[in-house]
């Protein structure tokens, strides 16, 4: 199993004739996605090339696109100026999952679109300014490099893109049921907590590393979460422990004020539920590798029990 994104999911790509659209389409196309249109307006009729495969159609609308293929995952690859548009057009189309890999997009905007998916009841965002989401050998809608892992037992989420590689490399020989990479600015369509919620329901998800940083309380959040709603490992990592007071760093939610939204902060409120929190990715990395060799030591014990006893 996985979250979100299955097999079976059919993508399309908003902005799939611009040299980053066209690039990344034939990436998750390498990687086994189902890739089935793009849309760019004023380029309805006409078809984008890719090797080994062959040509996608073109539409015009979202609408187009979707009654004519069936898609019903959308990744995002336009302009900020238009980024607003292009998502509340996909929402209007029903698409179930719309991916916005595009930075820059005003707060206002994304403010807009993540109301008016979540009025849909139908549309799940994630980002913007967000690598996407992978389940390996299963299907990839974004930018996260389909190569650096395969299935496995781990679910991911980060607010950092590059920690989302780097922590996929470190855990590479374990594997992934899921990594999602929410995006770090200030407004997200889906959050840590969102992420959470659904790997523990994913049979395939033993373990869940989530990947935080400095700004605002969106880790002390999902902190509280984990203390009432998950059973299943957590280890987390914050990022930006150096980072001076009042600076912006990186993401534009990345802003620490006083005591508020510090890494030490987050730090403290996973490690106060019981979560593991590594001081480095590598360490993090550790931590996993043992909360995954406690749980299977502790699921053995009953078994172990029974056998000594003749039961």
């Amino acid at each position: 199993m996985s979250i979100f994104l299955s097999a079976d999911s059919r993508v399309l790509v908003q902005g799939m004739t611009g040299s980053e659209g066209r690039k990344h389409s034939q990436l998750m196309i390498d990687s086994g996605t189902d890739v089935v249109a793009g849309v760019t307006p004023g380029k309805g009729g006409t078809e984008q090339e890719f090797s080994g495969t062959g040509p996608r159609p073109v539409f015009d609308t979202v609408q187009e696109a979707v009654e004519a293929t069936g898609a019903d995952v959308s990744c995002v690859f336009v302009p900020a100026s238009r980024a607003r548009d292009a998502v509340l057009q996909a929402i209007d189309a029903r698409v179930r999952l719309v991916v916005v890999i595009t930075e820059g997009i005003p707060v206002r905007d994304t403010v807009e679109f993540v109301a008016g998916a979540r009025a849909s009841g139908t549309t799940r965002v994630i980002g913007p300014n967000c690598p996407g989401l992978i389940s390996p050998g299963r299907s990839n809608a974004g930018i996260i490099p389909s190569t650096i892992a395969r299935p496995g037992r781990i679910g991911l989420v980060s607010k950092s893109g590059t920690l989302t590689y780097q922590m996929m490399y470190e855990l590479r020989d374990i594997g992934f049921s899921t990594c999602v990479g929410i995006g770090g600015d200030p407004v997200v369509g889906t959050s840590h907590i969102d992420c959470l919620e659904a790997f523990e329901q994913d049979r395939q998800t033993e373990a869940i590393c989530l990947i935080g940083e400095i700004g605002g309380d969106a880790e002390e959040r999902a902190a509280a979460y984990i203390r009432e709603h998950v059973t299943k490992p957590v280890v987390a990592y914050v990022a930006g422990v150096t980072a001076p007071e009042g600076r912006t760093m990186g993401h534009a939610g990345a802003i620490v004020s006083g005591s508020s939204g510090t890494a030490a902060a987050k730090m403290e409120a996973f490690g106060a539920v019981g979560a593991g929190v590594g001081s480095t990715p590598y360490e993090t990395s550790v931590l996993m590798r043992r909360a995954l060799r406690d749980a299977a030591s502790r699921e053995d014990r009953p078994a172990m029990s029974e056998a000594s006893t003749g039961r």
